[in-house]
């Protein structure tokens, strides 16, 4: 079990009391106290969950569909090196495009409702998947394939057998990528997009010069970033247990 990391904890501790230090030598409106910004937190407590909540299911429903689209594929060009081969340089051809650019194009085709902002979210999110799944499986040791047909495999089935779990520590790099990305584009998209969730929050809070809320949905981001962020750590330590194990990452 890993311990409490107690020198990050004590870290963030010196970085408030600092930030409250400073913001209260300033005596600028337009630079809140912390326990400014934390007493807007409390007192919009359910306006900004009921947003974050907005925020967050527009990020786990782009996350998924890469997920459920790119896994695959990634394991299919890894493992079938012509149709890779083929297809690679159409991803690298894409994969530069900034996804809020693409921002109009999906307005054009899903209108300016819930599908287009997830369909963005979804752009992000797939490259570091697909990526890493394909380098993965490229790089798997020859012995993985000399097993699988030794066992007289099919294609579906080392792939699904073989290919997948060899692959799963780099594709779990992959997927905390995705996951970071897909709850900062849910929020750019939303501050382009004007519907709800945090982005527009953070829109409409500057729109009135409201800087203490401001900086409170910001804190809320930063919070969700960090709980998104150990929950990663704690899946990816049960889920690759047998790799910690061997290479002395499980600390007591």
């Amino acid at each position: 079990m890993r311990r409490f990391n107690w020198p990050g904890a004590l870290f963030l501790a010196v970085m408030a009391l600092g930030w409250e230090i400073w913001a209260a030598s300033a005596l600028s409106p337009n630079f809140p106290r912390f326990s400014t910004v934390m007493l807007a937190l409390i007192t919009d407590f359910d306006v900004i969950a009921l947003e974050t909540l907005q925020t967050l299911k527009r990020a786990a429903l782009g996350f998924l569909i890469a997920l459920v689209t790119m896994l695959p594929l990634g394991i299919f060009l890894g493992r079938v090196k012509k149709v890779g081969d083929l297809v690679e340089p159409v991803i690298e051809f894409i994969r530069p495009l900034p996804p809020i650019a693409l921002i109009p194009v999906s307005m054009i085709f899903l209108g300016i409702g819930d599908p287009a902002r997830i369909a963005v979210v979804a752009y992000g999110c797939a490259f570091p998947i697909l990526i890493n799944c394909m380098e993965a499986v490229r790089g798997a040791h020859p012995m993985l394939g000399n097993v699988a047909r030794s066992l007289r495999l099919t294609r579906f089935e080392q792939m699904r057998l073989v290919d997948l779990p060899a692959a799963l520590p780099q594709i779990m790099g992959g997927v905390r990528i995705s996951i970071a990305t897909a709850l900062l584009l849910s929020v750019v998209a939303e501050m382009l997009l004007a519907a709800n969730g945090l982005g527009t929050f953070i829109v409409r809070a500057q729109e009135r010069f409201e800087i203490a809320r401001n900086m409170a949905a910001l804190l809320t981001i930063v919070i969700l970033a960090l709980i998104i962020n150990i929950a990663l750590e704690y899946a990816d330590r049960h889920l690759l247990a047998w790799r910690h194990q061997r290479t002395g990452g499980q600390h007591a």
